[in-house]
């Protein structure tokens, strides 16, 4: 486990992208009071997320479990307690202590601290920001014999639109087009708004601190592109991916470019 709970890398541009769900490491205090197996902590974190932020100058990544502190919940809910805070899952072994949950919140608060200093810098510089906050989910949830669940139910990418004010409607018609472009597997994917998932406490919390001057994505993908059950992943749509994202950035600059003409 890296000592670092978190990587920030700054580069001159006004795109963030996040994957806060990545990480799967625990601070030892953490481990040793873990009763969740490791296999149960990975099929709900978002492995694999942090090769696909390299698409902006500004990347985030974070490398501890979101069983340790959930960065997209608030402050109050980020450290799970109890199974119904975490889809019915038992943490750990015996209640964590107060000290141990006031030093996972600290971590998250430095967190929020880092992002807003991030932001700030890059709205001065720019006049905005728009935060790429990537994501996935598990859709084999009855077990790894079992159907998938109801694609009608599960697009393969879903955009919550919860970090985004009014205005910047050209920018989100921009990445929801290049997100449907491509293929990741046999056919170009399913992209849809706000099914399941609108988004958490990240794209809030800069929507609440910015307002229009930032446009905050939430991107869900499919775990299409792994084995949620074994952890084993396809090293081909993990390109593919990697490849929408590409091009999504790109339409992105060129809407950013656009809005910016118009005002």
């Amino acid at each position: 486990m890296t000592d670092t709970p978190f990587t920030f890398e700054v580069g001159d541009d006004p795109i963030v992208a996040t994957a806060i769900h990545a990480g799967h490491g625990l601070r030892d205090e953490v481990a040793d009071l873990m009763l969740l197996p490791e296999d149960g902590r990975l099929r709900e974190e978002d492995p694999f997320t942090e090769r696909w932020v390299g698409v902006a100058a500004n990347r985030v990544i974070a490398h501890r479990s979101r069983f340790e502190f959930d960065l997209n919940r608030s402050p109050e809910k980020a450290v799970y307690r109890v199974p119904d805070d975490c889809w019915g899952l038992d943490v750990w072994k015996t209640e964590p202590p107060e000290d141990l949950v006031a030093r996972s919140l600290a971590i998250h608060e430095s967190y929020y601290a880092e992002l807003a200093e991030l932001c700030d810098r890059i709205i001065e510089a720019h006049g905005h920001v728009v935060v790429l906050d990537i994501h996935s989910y598990n859709h084999r949830r009855s077990g790894p014999n079992a159907a998938v669940d109801d694609p009608e139910a599960n697009p393969e990418i879903i955009i919550g639109t919860a970090g985004i004010s009014p205005g910047w409607d050209n920018v989100v018609d921009a990445l929801s087009s290049a997100l449907a472009a491509r293929p990741l597997t046999y056919a170009e994917p399913d992209v849809r708004f706000d099914v399941k998932f609108t988004g958490g406490n990240q794209v809030r919390w800069l929507k609440g601190r910015y307002g229009d001057r930032c446009c905050a994505f939430a991107i869900e993908f499919k775990k299409v592109y792994m084995d949620e059950w074994t952890g084993e992943a396809d090293e081909q749509v993990i390109e593919a991916i990697s490849e929408l994202m590409a091009s999504a950035t790109a339409a992105l600059r060129g809407a950013l470019a656009e809005r910016a003409r118009s005002h």
